[in-house]
């Protein structure tokens, strides 16, 4: 007969009573269903409170006492402000750039597609208009460097140690970013350490413009994560241009330094104390496929600060198949069920080379100690009423000696600030060839139709046979009804923090990123779990936030065509009600649309047609030597091209923060720039036009392809031309010209961008292209626990 997990009190603090279902507390598997994009994806009793002699925890504000959106934490500050990574971002969209084939294909294993080149040693891969912060680059080795960083207007030359002598650079043992004071450990990584890739994670803010460029093309890859903000929202600092004399703040390297230690203090500690921690702890054996009910806070409302499990090393590996389940306030269904080991990082609990750290990441780790294994998670976890935590014994195997702690504090913001914790677990045994893996829709889940939070992260089993070649498949994101990605990445390594599929499988664990387990491709696997190659990536100042929908997508193989079995964790923060509000849509070329929004555009040209697609992976792939698969048919749509104005109607929420304004275009005309004006609009009478900012989309579907074989080989010129000509784009209006208005008058006025694709090249007709326009209000979301 096992032992039950009979809570004992925390060390060093009151005993805190939990409860028990049974004579044992309560151990889970789960799967979530996995849903393939199309045009428009299908949907996918209280305990009673704790000892009066326990004071009280402060009440939540209720909701609707708060009624702005929370502030948001800008540069270093969003490392600093960790334990609120919870919190909602209104006023701020996400996107991953990168040096993706534009075709669909895996060219040059997705390197060196150049938006346009001014120069042969000035190569550009990313180009936007800000106000906004670049939170993370990637580059594979020092391929590309010198790098350019043109921060509104001023180009900053960054570099890596190899770019010296490329030719050589594999024999150096330690590289680092250049200048080394503005890019320190560790919120910067290189190959030697990460196993094939340059990491960046300076935060690099802007004010008005940023582009980068590369003086090299040779493997020029690289993925870029930035966001963009309402300028006036409300934010925890303002944005100050970037310069290569700006350092990092000492105290958010000493927090990324302290990844894989105890994040949170104790709460007999003076920090403790402060912080009004408490803690609950339980010991006792899990039974195979048992389900066990570890605890059930209610002291409420509270932030769950730290999790941690402490297993014997001799059952690790049966332990990590277990499965973990948390519901936050009694709600239907669980937000948390997922696999232990890949709950933590990591696709299984075999130890290979007896390290210390499988996992050594900032807010999870797994530590190989003396006799036992310790997992702790220091994800935020916020609840309103109470929090169960159970385990499911994997079918075949029970544990032993289960030691778990939790700690906790009060939660002060209000609902409609805060998102719950999910860890939504997907498996994938047999990929749909040519379809994208589905790892995450968050329309329907837990019977909710829309939520709004952010996308912070993900852990993933890539390969159950140590087949590398799933790596090439790349990321793709899509958010709030977007039909083109807002991020497009260019393999699974390299969004996992590794190059050169981590040199042929070697394990590598950081702070935000990991590949922590699998046996490297020329040795012998020690075992069946040895073959289980997985990787882990943390978004924490690059999160993504979403304001009603959030599709997660990775491709499996460079074209959908891979075989293997995939597990995937996706981590997120989500509250159950909208942030963003579709309130209006203009069809452009519809004679009926154009007139109820009154459309006018007087240099526009007359409607034309487009066939085309939207950029959403292979357009086929071959199902048989001779059979061909379309995935991806053709689509016909109207679009309207204009040198001059447009103007039109959209209809608004009254209460709204900020409009976000979405465009269908078509991207085969470059450089798509228009200065943007509002006036407020009622009884048919338009008020002052005042600037919003200005809308601009770089590059085009035609784009300059540039990898010569040798290290410094000459500039190509090779001009690469995509099918995918339907895009989607998006503009934040400021909240200070949309906040109490329910119509708005839109004015866009055309800015020529005359641009060669690279020097020489014949300029190339220039418009701003108009198909639809979508618009968006942002809200605090309504909800109650």
């Amino acid at each position: 007969m096992s032992q039950s997990l009979s809570p004992v009190p925390a060390p060093g603090i009151n005993r805190l009573t939990t409860r028990v279902a049974g004579s044992v507390l309560s151990f889970l598997l789960a799967v979530t269903a996995s849903i393939v994009l199309g045009t428009e994806p299908p949907l996918p009793k209280a305990e009673p409170p704790l000892p009066k002699a326990e004071p009280p925890l402060p009440k939540a504000e209720p909701p609707g006492k708060k009624t702005e959106p929370p502030v948001i934490p800008v540069g270093l500050d969003a490392y600093r402000q960790w334990d609120r990574w919870y919190l909602q971002r209104i006023g701020v969209r996400a996107y991953m750039r990168s040096t993706y084939d534009r075709t669909g294909g895996n060219k040059g294993a997705d390197s060196s597609h150049f938006l346009y080149q001014t120069a042969d040693d000035f190569n550009v891969t990313l180009d936007v208009l800000g106000p906004g912060v670049l939170y993370f680059a990637r580059y594979n080795h020092w391929h590309g460097s010198p790098w350019h960083y043109e921060v509104d207007g001023r180009d900053f030359i960054v570099q890596e140690t190899g770019t010296a002598d490329p030719v050589h650079a594999r024999k150096l043992t330690r590289t680092v970013f250049l200048p080394e004071k503005a890019f320190p450990h560790p919120l910067t990584w290189t190959w030697p350490v990460t196993q094939g890739a340059d990491l960046m994670w300076v935060p690099i803010p802007f004010e008005r413009s940023f582009r980068m460029a590369y003086g090299r093309t040779h493997y020029g890859t690289g993925y870029y994560i930035y966001h963009l903000f309402d300028p006036s929202a409300k934010l925890s600092q303002p944005i100050r241009s970037w310069t290569s004399d700006d350092a990092p703040a000492s105290d958010v390297l000493e927090l990324l330094r302290r990844s894989g230690t105890d994040l949170i203090p104790e709460p007999d500690s003076p920090d403790g104390q402060k912080l009004e921690l408490r803690a609950a702890t339980g010991q006792g054996d899990l039974p195979a496929g048992q389900t066990q009910k570890l605890v059930e806070l209610t002291q409420a409302p509270s932030v769950l600060r730290a999790l941690e499990f402490f297993v014997p090393r001799t059952q690790a590996r049966a332990f990590g198949r277990a499965t973990l389940r948390i519901t936050w306030d009694n709600r239907a269904q669980p937000s948390v069920e997922a696999p232990l080991a890949l709950f933590f990082g990591a696709g299984t609990l075999y130890n290979r080379n007896a390290a210390e750290y499988l996992v050594r990441g900032f807010p999870m780790f797994i530590r190989f100690e003396a006799e036992q294994v310790r997992l702790s998670c220091f994800f935020p976890m916020p609840f309103y009423k109470s929090a169960r935590i159970e385990l499911v014994g994997a079918p075949t195997e029970g544990v032993s000696n289960i030691r778990w702690r939790v700690r906790f504090m009060p939660l002060r913001e209000p609902p409609s600030h805060v998102g719950y914790f999910h860890a939504t677990f997907s498996d994938h045994p047999t990929p749909e060839l040519g379809h994208d893996l589905l790892l995450l829709d968050t329309r329907g889940a837990e019977g909710v139709p829309e939520w709004s939070g952010s996308f912070v992260g993900m852990s993933w089993i890539f390969t159950h046979r140590g087949e590398l070649s799933t790596l090439e498949g790349d990321p793709r994101f899509f958010f709030d009804d977007s039909q083109t990605p807002q991020a497009q990445g260019t393999g699974t390594e390299e969004w996992g923090g590794g190059g050169d599929y981590w040199k042929g499988g070697q394990t590598s664990t950081l702070p935000l990123a990991g590949h922590p387990c699998g046996a490297p491709r020329n040795e012998k696997p020690k075992s069946d779990d040895d073959l289980i190659h997985s990787a882990y990536r943390f978004l924490l100042a690059d999160l993504f936030p979403f304001g009603r929908r959030a599709i997660i997508r990775l491709e499996h193989g460079g074209q959908n065509e891979s075989t293997e079995h995939y597990q995937a964790v996706v981590y997120w923060y989500g509250a159950p009600a909208p942030a963003l509000i579709p309130t209006d849509s203009l069809k452009i070329g519809d004679p009926q649309s154009e007139t109820s929004h009154r459309y006018v555009s007087p240099q526009a040209s007359a409607p034309y047609t487009i066939t085309s697609r939207y950029e959403w992976g292979p357009d086929e792939v071959r199902k048989e030597p001779r059979k061909v698969l379309v995935v991806y048919p053709e689509q016909t749509d109207t679009a309207r091209k204009t040198r001059g104005t447009s103007e039109f109607s959209i209809q608004l929420r009254p209460d709204n923060w900020g409009v976000l304004l979405r465009r269908k275009l078509d991207y085969a005309y470059p450089h798509q720039r228009a200065d943007v004006y509002v006036a407020e609009e009622s009884d048919g009478q338009v008020g002052e036009f005042q600037k919003a900012g200005t809308w601009y989309l770089a590059g085009s579907s035609t784009c300059v392809y540039s990898r010569p074989p040798e290290e410094l080989g000459q500039t190509q010129h090779i001009v690469v031309t995509s099918n995918r000509r339907f895009r989607e784009d998006e503009f934040i209006i400021p909240a200070a010209l949309t906040r109490g208005r329910s119509r708005l008058r839109v004015r866009l006025q055309f800015v020529p961008v005359e641009r060669p694709l690279f020097p020489g090249y014949p300029l190339t007709e220039t418009a701003w292209t108009e198909i639809a326009y979508t618009a968006y209000c942002w809200v605090l979301p309504e909800w109650k626990p």
